[in-house]
């Protein structure tokens, strides 16, 4: 056994889930499916069956100590269609989301009330389902309930899903019935090491979102093990995975398919790419990882830290061009995906507007940036680098070509100022911001998500908050050196 499978097989013992955790899930489950079941059958309502999905359900890919379940109930689409019939888009989506919360409230969490399920949430995706906990004997299990229709593999693979979760059973169907348990295992070591990178999931550190559970089970199918996915990991922007064996080429003219930098093709809907909401920082991160770990491998790159403070004595050369936004949500009825994807559209408008004038003239140079969170302490933070904090007042600004008589009339108008440079008209403009914290700070404060309130918008030295200044670590210390 070289050193390599020895870190693998030692990593395997601490994180494969111990037979006591899949007994406790299972007899939840069975609990559940008979408080359910009972209710469906007072209600009168049709279910074609109730299932756990996720890792710790038919997949069996779950790490110890992961215990959250996804339990699905599947309805028949044939008995629902008809009331559907001749609905354009904007309708048929709302009487489907109108139905699944009927369901949700009067069937599953009616039927769950007074047992030893609590704290009842009504969430939404694309359409509502039903979140709930069991608590006890320290165990605390996030259980989520999700409706959705029982569809052939055919008729997904022809007209696709009727909801987004319509294909998640046959993803469980899928990894069951192709992995083997031993490539199981390879799934659990590629997860732990995404989580390790903290670029796993849709509350990864590093890029908004990470490698979710069902990209590591396919990288696992492609590939067979893990280390042969680390092996081919720096080539996955360029070399799709396609079980429908289609070229690059043939990719490449799919439009929805042409922006996305990494491409898992979904055996079960061949017209959606798993790897599509993937993002290129969290890929550009693991891929530093594994690279560091194939020269010099260590059992340490697959533990999972806490992520540390900005050490602003060692990053001093930075502190300057480093900002930061630190908030807390005052709004628990708002998801944090939909926080975090506003703070992602913050950073996005800050830079655009940030890197140029409105007249597309250089302002404040390169600006990168990160979002980091931490739900339990209901904290936001936007940290951002920008490569020129302060510029001069003014401006060159260019104006219309010398030969173009109608504009350059205009130009002169208003800008007495002018002069000739390069065949153009010129001014010298007067800037509106020429510092960076003091525009990053107006945009905040006019775009900042109403469920947010501001705790500090300052330089990365006078940070307030240990979530503020680990955003700021990671940005300068995880997203910054591979840009």
């Amino acid at each position: 056994m070289n050193e390599i499978e020895e870190i693998f097989r030692e990593v395997l013992e601490e994180i494969r889930p111990l037979p006591k955790e899949i007994i406790l899930i299972n007899n939840i489950v069975s609990t559940l499916k008979k408080l359910i079941g009972k209710k469906a059958e007072k209600l009168n309502i049709q279910y074609t069956l109730i299932e756990p999905q996720g890792s710790t359900g038919i997949k069996q890919t779950q790490l110890r100590n992961d215990f959250d379940i996804d339990l699905f109930i599947g309805l028949d689409y044939d008995f629902y269609k008809k009331k559907y019939a001749n609905l354009k888009k904007k309708k048929f989506k709302k009487k489907i989301k109108d139905g699944f919360l009927w369901l949700c409230k009067e069937w599953i969490m009616k039927a769950l009330k007074g047992s030893e399920f609590h704290n009842f949430k009504l969430l939404y995706a694309e359409h509502p389902y039903v979140q709930t906990n069991y608590d006890r004997n320290n165990k605390k299990i996030r259980i989520d309930i999700v409706l959705y229709f029982d569809l052939d593999l055919e008729y997904i693979k022809k007209n696709g899903p009727i909801t987004a979760v319509d294909r998640s059973p046959w993803h469980g169907k899928f990894v069951k019935d192709s992995l083997t348990d031993g490539q199981k295992d390879e799934v659990r070591l590629l997860k732990q090491f995404f989580k390790a990178c903290h670029s796993y999931g849709d509350r990864s550190a590093v890029g908004r979102v990470g490698f979710i559970g069902y990209s590591a089970e396919l990288l696992i199918y492609h590939f067979k093990n893990i280390i042969t996915v680390f092996e081919n990991f720096n080539n996955l922007k360029g070399t799709p995975l396609d079980y429908y064996r289609r070229s690059h080429k043939e990719l490449n003219k799919i439009k929805h398919f042409e922006n996305d930098s990494l491409i898992i093709i979904d055996p079960i809907d061949k017209n959606r790419n798993v790897a599509s909401a993937i993002s290129e920082k969290a890929y550009k991160y693991c891929n530093s990882q594994i690279s560091s770990f194939l020269k010099t491998p260590d059992k340490q790159y697959f533990e999972i830290k806490e992520i540390p403070s900005l050490d602003i004595e060692r990053s001093k050369e930075l502190i300057e061009n480093l900002f930061i936004l630190e908030s807390q949500n005052i709004d628990e009825d708002t998801h944090y995906t939909e926080t975090r994807d506003k703070l992602y559209s913050l950073g996005d408008f800050i830079k655009t507007h940030g890197e140029k004038e409105y007249t597309h003239e250089q302002r404040f140079g390169n600006i990168f940036f990160e979002v980091y969170f931490e739900v339990s302490q209901k904290e936001y933070n936007l940290a951002l680098y920008c490569e020129n904090p302060t510029i001069s007042e003014t401006y060159d600004r260019k104006g219309p070509p010398i030969s173009s008589k109608k504009h350059v009339k205009k130009f002169k108008e208003k800008n007495a100022n002018y002069y000739e440079k390069d065949g153009f008209l010129w001014t010298e403009a007067k800037r509106e911001y020429y510092k960076f914290l003091t525009f990053m700070t107006d945009k905040i404060n006019k775009r900042i998500p109403e469920n947010l309130k501001i705790i500090n918008i300052s330089n990365s030295k006078n940070v307030q908050t240990i979530s503020g200044s680990r955003a700021l670590y990671i940005l300068d210390s995880m997203v910054i050196p591979y840009i």
